[in-house]
Parts: C-alpha cells; sequence; structure tokens
C-alpha cells in the first residue's frame, strides 16, 4: 500500500471520528456510550500513529 492510499484511509477515519463525536454527546445513547467512547479511542490512537509515521504528512 502506498503513502497516498493509507492517507486516504486516514482521512476517511478521521471524517468519521467527528460523527462518533457527535453521536457521544446524544443523550439516549445508553450502553452504546461505552462503544463509542472505546472507537473514538481507538481512532485517535490510530491517528497518532499515523502522525509519528509520516510528520510531515498533514491530514
Amino acid at each position: 500500500m502506498d503513502t497516498q492510499a493509507i492517507k486516504d484511509r486516514v482521512i476517511a477515519v478521521k471524517a468519521k471520528r467527528e460523527y462518533l463525536l457527535q453521536l457521544l454527546e446524544k443523550p439516549d445513547l445508553g450502553a452504546l456510550k461505552i462503544d463509542v467512547s472505546q472507537a473514538l479511542e481507538e481512532m485517535d490512537d490510530l491517528l497518532d500513529e499515523f502522525h509519528r509515521t509520516f510528520p510531515n504528512e498533514v491530514i
């Protein structure tokens, strides 16, 4: 997989992260709030790893 393909996928993940943040704010989420929080945490880890691997790439 080339760098551009990885960057494109990370951009897609970042866009979905924003949706999860909005979802987390909903009061009727119930037990799914734990899963959404976990997904956000894993996405943040992925984004951090991307920035460590490609420090000069801006997404």
